[in-house]
């Protein structure tokens, strides 16, 4: 498939075991409702008081300053969410207006998410200590000469923030060989999550593939040649498997429907319900933003 734009590093479900569909994601959600969406700085500005809500069941910290401005105003950047408040309003009524607000403040909050976790991975230093995204979740570079060989503290498929990612190398490793060995292990676990994958919406269609190729192209998280060749952007593997699931269920679709008529796309949402969601969320990433690990 020909991607317009991009695909979020970040989206919310978990997902359950390989044999398995994921569950449908919330509308909108873009990271994990339990990511830390809002943390709080260290130091506030003078008059700024730190306050936190439930919103969606979620728990949000937000600045409040107080404002001679007329109406309540809502601020999020990277620094989170501001609330200016006018000097009349208590703040029980500024919190049913939050609540009131809470979808579109969520959505906003977890674009900056995942703005903020796309930085972080094209910052990597290659260094012990270093976080990249693996499977849509923040994961550890750990560089320990004592270890035999690479090795993951997680579960393929279960992975969670923190988790450390172990090389055998000295902690003070020349990077670029901390890049190749990163590389091959994800590229090694691309491969068999995706065959998995793969395999999967081969079984729900009851279609054929002929081959599975792995590639890195800067244009294309996938393709379906006329010959059953499916080709998946190995890079895919940041991605949270719920992304993952649905451009493989895409790539298979087309192996029926050479298209994106209206058949193609019944075929898509019969094979992964939620599609449109997942589409929406390849606009806010593109493969060429990602770095050429």
């Amino acid at each position: 498939m020909t991607v317009p734009p991009q695909l979020a590093l970040f989206p919310d479900t978990a997902f359950p075991h390989p044999a398995q569909r994921p569950a449908r994601p919330p509308a909108g959600s873009a990271v994990s409702p339990q990511a830390d969406l809002t943390v709080r700085p260290e130091t506030l500005p003078e008059g700024v008081q730190w306050q936190q809500v439930q919103l969606e069941g979620q728990l949000i910290g937000y600045q409040l300053k107080r404002s001679r401005r007329r109406t309540l105003g809502l601020t999020i950047n990277d620094s989170g969410l501001t609330v200016a408040l006018p000097s009349w309003v208590k703040l029980s009524q500024a919190e049913q207006i939050l609540h009131s607000k809470s979808a579109w403040i969520l959505r906003k909050l977890r674009e900056y998410q995942q703005r903020r976790e796309q930085l972080a991975l094209q910052s990597l230093q290659w260094v012990d200590g270093d976080t990249l995204p693996f499977m849509g979740t923040p994961i550890r570079l750990g560089l320990d000469p004592q270890v035999q060989q690479i090795h993951f503290e997680g579960i393929l498929g279960q992975i969670r923030q923190g988790q450390r990612l172990l090389l055998p190398l000295p902690v003070d490793a020349e990077p670029l060989r901390v890049q190749e060995l990163t590389q091959a292990w994800l590229q090694k676990q691309a491969k068999q999550w995706f065959e998995q994958r793969l395999q999967h919406y081969l079984d729900l269609s009851g279609l054929r593939a002929s081959k599975l190729r792995l590639a890195a192209p800067a244009k294309r998280w996938g393709s379906c040649n006329s010959d059953g060749t499916i080709m998946l952007n190995w890079r895919l593997i940041h991605f949270h498997p719920s992304i993952i699931d649905y451009v493989v269920a895409h790539e298979v679709a087309h192996l029926q429907e050479m298209n994106h008529g209206p058949r193609f796309w019944a075929l898509v949402e019969t094979l992964y319900p939620d599609f449109v969601h997942a589409r929406n969320q390849l606009r806010q990433y593109d493969p060429g933003t990602l770095p050429l690990l």
